[in-house]
């Protein structure tokens, strides 16, 4: 094997069991082939977020290019916030996009991690670029039609970018960190930052504009939920596996968060093969459903999962962790 990619699967290796260190000449020929498919497994997990990141940035860059900017139309969030701006003040939209978001990028550094972090940064970067330098028709001038597309395509940038693992919008992000450190539900948090914005936008640019905007925040909020596959903020999984123990200790030590085991059996039919087996059950936020079902792959590809919306939760590790590490 070529010893370039040889260190390259090393690595992986010991990033995937950073506690069990071994010399590079130490491991096995299945350790090796292990530590290559986890390899493969990874670099497609880059691939398929990095298209789903380049699509929202696209979809995203639309709606503001061609229908919400020359109408002087906002949306909710930071993006909201930087639309506002570039109305009063004239500012290109692409530097207020960066600007507005590099405090939501620091804060999500320490609430989510570093690669959540890197990863949004370059989706925020991507979209002031195509913003920039890519032209866009303006679709239309009919206040109604702009306001339900602009938030369409901008709420179905958000929404790819979230499916990627990243956000253009980091007011999630403040949303999450203020729900710790207050205890309100995430969902209050961003109601009340987008009072506070379109309250301003009545002030500054009409009550009219202001409505029509309320009509675009709408818009992009359902589709971004349909984006998402209608995935709430809390997400619980149950999962059956054969390596319920490395997938326990993988949550704990690798998701940074809370089990809880079940003694149960797993079959098929009414006499079909039944064997013992522990039951997981966590609570993740929508945003580490990408991580959490690749990392589960590598442990055992055909594991079953279910996964169901959870509205809120209290208590436990959910508010305490990191969410990304």
């Amino acid at each position: 094997m070529n010893s370039f990619w040889k260190k390259i699967i090393i690595d992986t290796i010991q990033s995937d069991a950073p506690t069990v260190p071994q010399p590079n000449e130490g491991y096995s020929r299945f350790e090796l082939a292990k530590g290559y498919r986890n390899l493969i497994i990874t670099l497609k997990g880059f691939l398929k977020d990095a298209v789903l990141i380049s699509i929202g940035i696209f979809c995203a860059a639309f709606g503001f290019k061609g229908f919400l900017l020359s109408n002087h139309f906002i949306d909710g969030g930071a993006t909201g916030i930087s639309l506002l701006i570039s109305a009063v003040t004239k500012t290109p939209i692409h530097i207020l996009i960066i600007a507005i978001n590099i405090p939501f990028i620091a804060l999500a550094y320490g609430v989510m991690g570093r690669t959540f972090a890197i990863k949004t940064a370059l989706a925020i970067s991507g979209l002031a670029i195509v913003l920039a330098t890519v032209t866009f028709p303006n679709v239309t001038n009919d206040n109604i039609l702009v306001a339900v597309f602009g938030g369409f395509f901008l709420g179905a940038g958000i929404g790819f970018s979230i499916r990627g693992g990243a956000v253009i919008d980091g007011t999630e992000v403040l949303a999450i960190f203020l729900s710790r450190k207050f205890g309100t539900t995430i969902g209050d948090v961003i109601i009340i930052i987008n009072v506070l914005i379109f309250g301003a936008a009545a002030y500054l640019l009409g009550v009219e504009i202001a409505l029509y905007s309320m009509i675009t925040y709408l818009a992009a909020s359902k589709t971004l939920d349909f984006i998402v596959e209608g995935i709430e903020e809390y997400i619980g999984v149950t999962i059956v596996a054969v390596r319920s123990e490395a997938i326990r200790q993988m949550i704990i030590n690798k998701m940074g968060r809370g089990v809880t085991v079940y003694s149960g059996k797993k079959g098929y039919g009414k006499r079909g093969e039944t064997q013992k087996v522990d039951i997981i059950y966590t609570v993740i936020t929508r945003l580490e459903l990408n991580k959490l079902t690749t990392e589960i792959e590598k442990i055992e590809p055909s594991v079953f999962m279910v996964m169901n919306s959870v509205k809120d939760t209290k208590g436990g590790m959910i508010k305490k962790r990191p969410l990304q590490h």
